[in-house]
């Protein structure tokens, strides 16, 4: 008998009670009611909006809490939040109080899962990161299941992964607050100011990332990038092999660019030329940086013409600087992921011209100052909209720098942000949107908010935009 199975047969003796009904949940609810576990699904919103995800959820045998009360009266010998959730929710401390099984879908995976492991975190480019390890592990032959923070839950899989597959999996810090277990290969991007609405404070936001190094072994890796301050103090946490990344200089152990442009690995004291960064497909020094930490990920598990013929024809991952049209003259570009200014900053690097920036969302009580530079170098036309509009402008406007270039406009939504910078756009230009904030002001997630954005493009000269409302009636929190 496996451990998933054991697992499973345990679980029936217990009760279950699932507090989230997300992308995360919604299939592992699923697993457990089919498997004659007692399995109870809580959440916020009511039944009209959960729709038919709440019929599919009781015909598997689930039990339905749902409306304001949804966390009242917990009778559960185990709950799963989902990430979202506040590990330091007072419901949450109560039952870890009561001596209740407080876990995730994640922390469980790790528990159960047969293959070897390969995890990313960081602020800034964890999915393109999490992506390129897969498709170097998948190109290279491996059966490969990639989940976790990039929208695809893995427990509901685990009974189908071999010992010889692998596992490559995008950690949020809300999900690695509480994990207990780290993975076979370590990796960090990189750590700044983020998600600090929901984390106590920077402190908590750093030590959630490092825990995707604290439990790992004498036989693991660890991947750091060199160029980050806070990263790089990580180092004092790797048990197994170190292995660096760097855009700016060499490194004794792993991958780095060298000034003429080759991407190079260093082992032993022994240098291997890659492949130049002119021949990576998707564009941009943050994606180079991107391949930097993918390499040193699964260097001696992927050949270098491997590497080099996925970074040949990647064409990159959805919401991230993605070229959604070109009309009239005009090329319009879709970086909804950009839900910080660090990502801001890099998504305006990409381009060898002044744009016309669409920006603003959630506020996550990060400072802006540091984008500042950026938008006076890099932006002709900045239009905000969303809670974090003002504090854009404040930070661009008391910029010692700032000269009265970029102009700034304030609009209402989505929609007037569009048609304002289709009325300034001129042939030539470049417009993007690269919120540097989050999307819940409007949006459940970035992708919801990038593909509205897509949508209103594409029907530029056409007809009037359609609304969020009219395209998803169920598009906010």
């Amino acid at each position: 008998m496996t451990s998933a199975e054991k697992f499973f047969e345990q679980m029936k003796n217990k009760k279950v009670a699932f507090i989230g009904i997300g992308v995360s949940h919604t299939d592992v609810i699923r697993q457990f009611a089919e498997k004659g576990i007692a399995t109870e699904a809580r959440d916020k919103a009511d039944r009209e909006k959960l729709g038919e995800t709440a019929d599919l959820l009781e015909k598997s045998g689930a039990v339905l809490k749902l409306g304001e009360g949804y966390l009242d009266n917990i009778d559960a010998d185990v709950v799963f939040r989902t990430p979202g959730m506040n590990w330091w929710n007072p419901t949450l401390c109560e039952l870890r109080r009561e001596g209740k099984a407080v876990t995730s879908e994640m922390e469980v995976f790790f528990d159960l899962c047969p293959c070897k492991k390969y995890a990313v975190t960081g602020s800034d480019g964890k999915t393109t990161t999490t992506t390129l390890i897969s498709e170097f592990l998948a190109a290279e032959g491996k059966t490969v299941h990639k989940g976790g923070n990039i929208g695809r839950a893995l427990l509901p899989i685990i009974e189908e992964i071999k010992d010889d597959d692998r596992a490559v999996v995008e950690l949020s810090s809300f999900q690695l607050i509480s994990m207990r277990t780290s993975p076979d290969i370590a990796v960090v991007t990189n750590v700044a100011p983020n998600h600090l609405d929901v984390h106590k404070d920077m402190e908590e936001y750093i030590e959630a990332k490092r825990n995707v190094l604290r439990h790992q072994n004498a036989f693991s890796v660890a991947v750091l990038n060199a160029d980050n301050i806070i990263t790089k103090s990580m180092a004092e946490l790797v048990r197994g092999e170190l292995r660096w990344f760097s855009h700016l200089n060499p490194v004794e152990n792993g991958a780095y660019l060298r000034e003429d442009g080759m991407l190079c690995y260093c082992e032993h004291g022994k240098t291997t030329e890659l492949f130049h960064r002119s021949d990576i497909k998707i564009p941009g020094l943050h994606n180079v940086e991107n391949y930097l930490t993918a390499i040193a990920a699964t260097w001696g598990e992927v050949s270098v013409e491997t590497m080099h013929s996925v970074a040949k024809t990647f064409g990159g991952v959805e919401h991230r600087i993605e070229l959604c049209r070109e009309f009239e003259g005009v090329k319009w570009y879709n970086d909804s992921i950009a839900t910080s200014p660090t990502r801001t900053i890099a998504g305006l690097s990409c381009f060898d011209q002044k744009v016309i920036l669409l920006a603003g969302g959630y506020d996550k009580n990060i400072p802006y100052a540091p984008l500042a530079p950026s938008l006076i170098e890099k932006v002709k036309l900045l239009i905000l909209c969303g809670p974090t509009a003002p504090k854009i402008a404040e930070a661009l406007q008391n910029h010692p720098d700032y000269s009265g270039e970029p102009e700034v406009m304030f609009v209402e939504d989505m929609e007037e942000a569009v048609s304002t910078a289709y009325a300034y756009a001129e042939e030539g230009d470049i417009v993007t949107l690269s919120p540097a904030s989050a999307s819940f002001d409007r949006y459940r997630n970035f992708e919801l908010r990038g593909k509205h954005f897509k949508e209103l493009v594409s029907k530029i000269g056409q007809v009037e935009g359609l609304s969020a409302e009219e395209l998803w009636p169920d598009y906010k929190v």
